[in-house]
């Protein structure tokens, strides 16, 4: 069945004959294979061209700064999955990537979409603070979270984000949208009566936006990067199981509140 406009259907990412594979217009085995990184493959598979070392830093950075937090939600889901099915390795790394959303991970994806508004409102003519305050004042009417601002445990601020941007500067990278992200950080106190710090997710597409890569491919760097950290944490729960103790522990944090018959006194071993 077709779908789109596209009378003429291509791709420009790989293709093949029986001696030679070309990956974005390189010899797989003569150009790529031991002679650059999976940072510059990832780059190249995304953007067409290999990145330049100052790209390659910066995307690199934020891979490993948001690999791994802990027994974070898709850390424990993709646990418990392996817990259950220990034959489905696959099965538990998709578990816990299934849950890359507006909450986690996912967040970057949008924090990028949210500096591009800030961007065209500027590009319309708007100041930076004023463009700030227009598209925040756009969220906050349809009761829209700022992405990429707040975080749980690290409130005063995201230690990551700073270093990040750091990063980005000493790469000599660092351009209107890390200008954007430090304006919203200074801007949402006054905008929203509340002190929400530039955190991970908001630094990464900042950083990564300003080294040219791609704004429809952001959602792809924290996946990415959780992926390394769940085979990590699947290799470990295979050696040292804590899925179902996991699982336990969440059953005996609830209290069951719906009805029962008289005199049921639940006892969940």
């Amino acid at each position: 069945m077709k779908i789109g406009p596209d009378n003429a259907p291509t791709s420009a990412i790989c293709t093949s004959n029986p001696e030679t594979i070309i990956v974005r217009g390189h010899d797989l085995v003569n150009d790529l294979v031991g002679k650059i990184s999976f940072t510059d493959h990832i780059w190249l598979l995304v953007a067409g061209t290999l990145p330049s070392e100052a790209q390659r830093t910066v995307l690199d950075s934020t891979l490993v700064a948001i690999a791994e937090h802990g027994l974070v939600p898709s850390v424990v889901a993709s646990r418990m999955t392996l817990a259950a099915a220990p034959e489905a390795l696959q099965g538990a790394v998709a578990a816990g990537i299934l849950g890359c959303g507006s909450v986690i991970l996912g967040a970057s994806a949008n924090a990028g979409l949210f500096f591009n508004e800030v961007l065209q409102a500027q590009e319309a003519g708007s100041g930076l603070d004023d463009a700030v305050r227009e598209t925040v004042g756009k969220y906050r009417a349809v009761k829209r979270a700022i992405p990429g601002y707040g975080h749980p445990l690290h409130k005063g601020h995201d230690p990551r984000a700073h270093r990040l941007i750091e990063v980005c500067k000493e790469a000599g990278l660092a351009g209107r949208c890390i200008e954007i992200a430090w304006a919203v950080d200074r801007l949402l106190p006054e905008i929203t009566g509340r002190s929400l710090a530039l955190n991970v997710s908001g630094a990464i597409p900042a950083v990564l936006l300003d080294a040219g890569y791609p704004l429809l491919a952001l959602k792809g760097v924290p996946i990415l990067a959780r992926t390394a950290s769940l085979v990590g944490h699947l290799l470990e729960e295979q050696t040292h199981a804590i899925g179902f103790i996991m699982a336990g522990a969440g059953s005996a944090a609830i209290t069951y509140d719906g009805p029962a018959p008289d005199g049921f006194v639940p006892d969940e071993n």
